[in-house]
């Protein structure tokens, strides 16, 4: 039953943190900020994160684990509802950052208890059970999240992730036991970790994937409301994703396992890259009503192979560092976030510089050079002596 509040805590943390997409042309148009600057709440989240959350992790480490989960959770609703009451983009961006440091704290702490609670054969069980919160939020939160600030206000859901927020809370503050293992990795481990040459590719190739996912995910709502989308199709069209990358999440576990983690992620790239250079493409060349319809295409596809890369290259990461997969896979949540906001700045620098339908040749072109550094690494350690 722990671990249902755990997941509870990740979806809703899933939830804000990919909602964004679908509220940014109401914030945009409510607090009169153009498109590229309402994205830069999605840089500002990311990189607190991916800052924040290595940092936070040392300085709680001797913290009993309930009570880190119970700040971590307070400050994310406090941080929710303070983006309620924001007057102003400069307050709005301020509590994005809250909301980043208590998701940045939250998370890995979830991960680490799910793991301290459950049996050791269950471990892995136990592990998914917490992680896919994230999954579902793509599936279900988003979707939601966007119906409803498009049919109430955009601030209306944060009033719902506050709400998630705080029924995770509730359960945290019930069923968690006290006294769990506080190990953590000191900044010296960590660095020890993301030294090790296959590490730094793996975490180069992760920026890059998902650099390329964000700069166009972040603003994904800019174009497909101008070839003529309602809100509420534009909320179809997220639920769609979503449930695309819920496909392509389990896919890419699968394949890992019967295919090798290598093979699998550098398909999912190839995917991925191809579907997002169509993107641009039919937006581009493709006129009238069938480019309402044929533009889901390669958003479906790009969702199942982007998705499908995550498992893989978490996989191969674990076979990389065995002895020290926790503080591997930290790093490489991290650098995903680092991606994320890179993602989503450069998003923001192509919609001031050129036009919502040349996103996806950028972000195709990012996740190329994802796949390059992985065929290059993998061909180097082939032609590497025994």
């Amino acid at each position: 039953m722990s671990m249902l509040w755990l997941a509870l805590a990740t979806f809703a943390i899933g939830t804000e943190a990919f909602v964004i997409a679908g509220l940014l042309p109401a914030i945009s148009a409510d607090l009169h900020i153009s498109a590229a600057a309402a994205g830069q709440l999605v840089t500002a989240y990311s990189l607190a994160y991916a800052l924040g959350s290595p940092v936070l992790a040392v300085l709680f480490h001797n913290v009993d684990r309930r009570t880190v989960l119970a700040l971590a959770l307070s400050c994310f609703i406090l941080s929710n509802l303070l983006a309620v009451i924001a007057p102003g983009f400069p307050l709005l961006m301020f509590s994005r950052i809250l909301m980043a440091l208590s998701a940045g704290l939250c998370t890995p702490t979830a991960i680490g208890v799910a793991v301290a609670i459950a049996p050791p054969e269950r471990r892995g069980r136990a592990v998914s059970l917490v992680t896919s919160g994230l999954t579902i939020a793509t599936v279900i939160g988003v979707p939601l999240g966007t119906i409803v600030g498009s049919q109430i206000a955009w601030r209306a859901t944060f009033v719902l992730v506050a709400g998630l927020g705080a029924i995770a809370l509730g359960g945290v503050l019930w069923r968690l036991p006290s006294g769990l293992p506080r190990q953590t990795a000191s900044f010296a481990e960590r660095l020890a970790v993301a030294r090790h040459p296959g590490v730094l590719i793996a975490l180069a190739t992760t920026t890059l994937w998902a650099i390329g996912g964000l700069t166009v995910f972040t603003y994904l709502a800019i174009p497909l409301q101008g070839i003529g989308l309602s809100a509420a199709e534009i909320s179809g069209a997220l639920l769609g994703f979503g449930s695309a990358a819920a496909i392509g999440n389990i896919a890419g576990g699968l394949l890992a396992d019967r295919l090798g983690p290598a093979p699998t992620s550098a398909a999912a790239l190839a995917g991925m890259a191809i579907a997002l250079i169509l993107l641009s493409a039919v937006l581009k060349e493709v006129d009238g009503d069938v480019t309402r319809y044929l533009v889901l295409l390669p958003i479906f596809g790009w969702a199942v192979c982007g998705w499908c890369f995550f498992p893989a290259q978490a996989a191969a990461i674990i076979r990389i560092e065995p002895q020290a997969a926790t503080v591997a896979l930290s790093l490489n949540s991290s650098f995903m976030y680092f991606g994320f906001a890179i993602g989503g700045a450069l998003g923001g620098i192509v919609l001031s510089t050129s036009s919502p339908s040349d996103l996806g040749w950028v972000g195709g072109l990012s996740v190329g050079s994802a796949l390059a550094v992985l065929m290059l690494s993998g061909r180097r350690a082939r032609l590497k002596p025994a």
